[in-house]
């Protein structure tokens, strides 16, 4: 009983945020005209492919994939895009309104699931991804269920893939940092991957109206600006 309260508190806190944020002006500065969002999306997904195909591996089309916390479906359609089947997809969200933008804009074989992962199937994913998820949950305790349902899901052999914050946003309360080390506790997978990347937004925004290698040589020559990581373990066979 004390665990299905938490999480409706949590839901509660999250759905409050999100109202918050949907349509607000703040929202704006994530639009996807924006030349620092378009250049940050491309070495997101440039790196996030790299990785994908080091690991599950470069053929998509089998492989059974949970997008914990999918919003809109923005990733589970580039998972389509690179050859990913919809019927092997599947998006969770807390928050119905939010998997009601997500159905109509992604494939019609798509799958979809309002609620925690606990009802999910064990062992029935190949790739289980969280992109900016965990840092949204503030509590340990419910960071450490959240893991812990995700590597559940996750088939032995599959890998869990986690983009997300390396540092705390003082404007921002309502995330907190996620590190390698808090990771490596959750899932003691036997093949570890880890890659930080993008800059700092305060710094990534303003250098977005330069030509791109500038954006390009500061990420790549001073590696404590990148305010972001991709995480990769993979579950024992």
């Amino acid at each position: 009983m004390d665990a299905q309260l938490d999480h409706q508190r949590e839901q509660d806190r999250l759905a409050g945020v999100y109202r918050g944020w949907h349509g607000g002006a703040a929202l704006a500065r994530y639009a996807w005209h924006r030349p620092d969002v378009v250049m940050q999306h491309a070495m997101r997904m440039r790196v996030v492919a790299r990785m994908l195909a080091a690991t599950v591996g470069t053929d998509l089309g089998k492989v059974r994939a949970v997008d914990v916390g999918c919003g809109s479906g923005g990733f589970l359609r580039q998972l389509i895009d690179w050859g990913a089947t919809p019927a092997h997809l599947l998006g969770t969200e807390l928050q119905q309104d939010r998997l009601d933008l997500a159905r109509p804009r992604t494939a019609p074989e798509v799958r979809w699931h309002c609620g925690p992962l606990a009802a999910l199937p064990a062992a029935s994913a190949d790739l289980v991804s969280a992109n900016t998820v965990i840092s949204s949950v503030l509590d340990p305790e419910l960071r450490q269920r959240l893991a812990a349902d995700m590597w559940r899901v996750l088939k032995p052999g599959g890998w869990c893939l986690v983009f997300d914050f390396r540092y705390n946003n003082p404007r921002n309360p309502h995330v907190r940092k996620v590190t390698r080390a808090e990771l490596d506790t959750y899932w003691p997978g036997h093949r570890q991957q880890y890659e930080t990347l993008l800059l700092a937004p305060p710094i990534g925004r303003p250098l977005a109206a330069m030509p791109a290698l500038v954006t390009e040589a500061v990420a790549a020559l001073v590696p404590p600006l990148r305010s972001h990581f991709i995480y990769m373990a993979q579950k024992e066979r």
